[in-house]
């Protein structure tokens, strides 16, 4: 595979380096800095000429920073004459603007696909979009991965399966994913009828399904300000439930999120680790990360050698 290379921005290093560790290449070296005035400035340090390059980035807080560090690596390598460039972006932010909630909104989600083809990706991948429509604002391949096999594998190992087990969906929206968890632990199924009243708020109203005396797990794509998923917990208790966990991919965990978690009755948050967590998550003995490096360093293999990236999840 020499003429295979994996790079990364700033965002989450440590995710590239064992990506690049599973996939058997040396993350490739770059300089990423900034000018007195906050600019960005991006040096690809070695040739990558006729190469299949891969850049891998979680476009995760600060956001923003992020994603120009991601348009003007593209940029970069586009210029060094890279053969093709795939975008890896774990944790894809915007995802959640992906239509048009009142009038005269953007939709942000297709504002950064647009970004990103035009700043020189040729492919993206992505792993679990909050939806799965946002595969259709790109005009390249989209490669949407799946973290339910590996979270799902790795809950069985250590917690067990079985009737025990309730899977719970915060919402009607996430029926789907929750239903594939449950299939995966051969549990039965719950959802939350929630109504949300603003951005980043959220009021529970009602459970469907059964959780007296079971373990529930609350499965989701991504934890944020973790107001939808401690207000879940405190439902399921109510409805006589054991104990609760819960599972979210992306453990974006911004403002009170870990002091809602600290405060919560919740027993553990599973997450993985497409976004890298504070100090102050690490050490809030809550939080279980699993890593999604073999998934995405598998797929990086399949796509270079133009084999099939769906059959991963077969």
């Amino acid at each position: 595979m020499e003429n295979l290379k994996i790079f990364s921005g700033n965002s989450n290093i440590e995710l590239a380096r064992k990506v690049a560790l599973e996939a058997g290449v040396a993350l490739g070296q770059s300089k990423i800095s900034s000018f007195a005035d906050g600019e960005i400035q991006v040096e690809i340090q070695e040739s990558v000429r006729g190469c299949h390059v891969f850049l891998i980035q979680s476009t995760c807080p600060p956001v923003n920073q992020n994603y120009m560090e991601l348009f003007i690596m593209l940029d970069a390598i586009k210029r060094a004459s890279a053969a093709h460039i795939t975008a890896v972006i774990p944790y894809f932010g915007y995802a959640r603007q992906d239509r048009k909630v009142a009038p005269r909104a953007p939709i942000s989600a297709k504002c950064m696909a647009d970004l990103l083809t035009s700043a020189g990706a040729d492919r993206v991948v992505c792993l679990d979009l909050h939806a799965a429509q946002i595969q259709g604002f790109f005009n390249v391949p989209v490669d949407h991965l799946f973290a339910i096999p590996t979270l799902a594998r790795t809950f069985r190992e250590k917690y067990g399966s079985g009737s025990d087990f309730v899977v719970v969906s915060p919402d009607a929206g996430g029926v789907e994913r929750a239903r594939a968890f449950a299939k995966r632990i051969d549990s039965t199924m719950a959802i939350i009828d929630k109504r949300r009243t603003s951005p980043n708020e959220a009021k529970a109203l009602n459970l469907i399904g059964e959780v007296k005396d079971k373990t529930a797990i609350i499965v989701d794509d991504m934890v944020d300000t973790a107001g939808t998923l401690t207000q879940g917990v405190d439902v399921i208790l109510k409805h006589g439930a054991k104990r609760v966990l819960a599972l979210g991919t992306h453990p974006v965990l911004s403002g009170p999120a870990i002091q809602r978690l600290t405060d919560s009755p919740i027993e553990k948050l599973i997450v993985s680790d497409t976004i890298p967590l504070t100090e102050t998550a690490k050490n809030s003995g809550k939080i279980e990360v699993i890593s999604m490096a073999p998934v995405l360093a598998e797929a990086i293999k399949r796509i270079y050698g133009n084999d099939s990236v769906s059959s991963l999840f077969d």
